[in-house]
């Protein structure tokens, strides 16, 4: 009986699953095979074109940079100091531009360094440490990546009269004028080929080169013999006593201009070793056609450091070889702190 009861229960579950199954199929949605009775409709897409405004922007050639400064030196003694020493007094000017034009395989470059320098000892005559005019311009065409072709043009000459002195009845006296402003100046044109292997250093080789040398003042001009033994007492040539004096290669007796053929080899170096040490540093050579054996040598050399961002220290060089002055070896060396302004900064 029981086990009629338990078989009983068991096939009503089974039927109520069957059927509670059933009704679960026939409430599922069956998905509809057209998705949409309506045409498709056509897309309406607008073109937008933004308002971009014009920047007018243009590309500068040019670079620039300027530096100009001013160094100071003083010293005195009263008159009960028994160390000795000379009270003095020391003032120097300098101002240096450089400009430069690069587009393409053309390159124009411009540079002007202008120096001056005034030394006061007691009881002595102001003299001039320091006077240099300097304007160098070149254009020049890429041939590669080291070498180019140029021309350049190049002036030189000093603000100032500088003077010879002599000691009279224990006095400082001027004896006589040994330079002044175009006397002399020279300008040297050039052509022929640069080495450019950087930025920082350049060489210049200038088979065709040509120098014009101007005594533009009367006291320094060439003098007959006559008048030089009657100026200085003696003859510029003692084994020669009727030449003349020559100065600064100018051989015609009141002359005032000469011209030179020559070769050139212009070396440049500008290079910061860190951020606050700078070397800048020039050497020239010229070699004259006719007096190709004896060539012209100067050599400037700045070395630069930092201090602050206006002071500066500057140790200056300079070495000078021409016959047409002297036949010995000129150096000048001048150590001096100043301020300093650079543009751009």
């Amino acid at each position: 009986m029981k086990l009629f009861n338990f078989v009983g229960m068991a096939l009503l579950c089974l039927s109520f699953s069957s059927i509670k199954a059933q009704d679960l199929r026939d409430l599922r949605a069956k998905p509809d095979t057209i998705i949409s009775l309506e045409k498709e409709q056509p897309l309406n897409i607008k073109t937008i074109r933004p308002v971009v405004p014009k920047l007018n922007l243009e590309v500068d050639y040019w670079k620039h940079w300027t530096t100009f400064g001013i160094n100071l030196n003083q010293a005195s003694f009263n008159e009960y100091w028994s160390g000795g020493g000379v009270g003095s007094i020391a003032v120097g000017l300098n101002a240096n531009h450089k400009s430069d034009y690069t587009k393409d395989n053309f390159n124009f470059v411009t540079e002007v360094d202008l120096r001056y320098g005034k030394l006061k000892n007691n009881k002595q005559i102001a003299k001039k440490n320091n006077d240099r005019i300097f304007w160098d311009n070149k254009l020049s065409y890429k041939l590669s990546s080291n070498w180019a072709l140029y021309t350049s043009i190049t002036f030189e000459s000093q603000f100032d009269e500088g003077y010879k002195y002599k000691t009279e009845n224990g006095k400082d006296t001027i004896d006589y004028v040994e330079n002044s402003f175009m006397a002399p100046g020279y300008l040297t044109e050039s052509l022929g080929l640069e080495y450019k292997p950087s930025n920082e250093f350049s060489l210049r080789f200038g088979t065709g080169t040509a120098r014009q040398t101007f005594i533009l003042d009367d006291r320094v001009k060439p003098l007959s013999a006559e008048a030089y033994f009657a100026r200085f007492g003696k003859y510029p040539f003692p084994e020669e006593p009727t030449r003349n004096e020559e100065r600064y290669g100018v051989k015609k007796v009141g002359g005032s201009f000469a011209n030179a053929l020559a070769f050139q080899l212009t070396a440049n170096l500008d290079k910061n070793f860190t951020d606050k040490l700078n070397v800048k540093a020039r050497y020239n050579l010229f070699a004259d056609y006719e007096k190709f054996s004896d060539p012209k040598h100067r050599l400037d050399v700045t070395v630069t450091a930092k201090v602050t961002r206006t002071i500066n220290v500057n140790l200056n060089g300079i070495m000078v070889y021409d016959t047409d002055i002297i036949s010995k070896v000129q150096l000048s060396q001048s150590l001096a702190m100043g301020i300093v302004y650079s543009l751009p900064r």
